[in-house]
């Protein structure tokens, strides 16, 4: 006695198959392929940079100072809530 198979299973092996195949037959033709031949390389020349150079005079440079990033930081904790119209005057732009 014959099962018969489900047909979407029959349709994704055969569908598997053919994706096989053509993974296949691409790799197989990559390997093939001839190599391209690169473009001529022509080197640029480096740019001159003594005129680049940084001063190292002392006398012309200025001394760099520790700025502390959190010099004018205010410490603003959390508050309870308020009354938003109150809060809304305060911060109107006639007060």
């Amino acid at each position: 006695m014959r099962t018969r198979e489900d047909p979407f299973s029959i349709n994704q092996a055969y569908l598997m198959k053919i994706q096989l195949v053509m993974g296949a037959s691409a790799l197989a033709l990559g390997a093939c392929a001839q190599d391209i031949k690169p473009l001529p390389y022509n080197q640029t020349p480096l740019p001159v940079v003594t005129a680049q150079q940084a001063v190292t005079n002392a006398a012309v440079l200025s001394p760099i100072r520790y700025q502390d990033p959190l010099a004018g930081y205010t410490y603003r904790g959390p508050t309870g809530p308020r009354d938003w119209r109150t809060v809304n005057e305060e911060q109107s732009e006639g007060n």
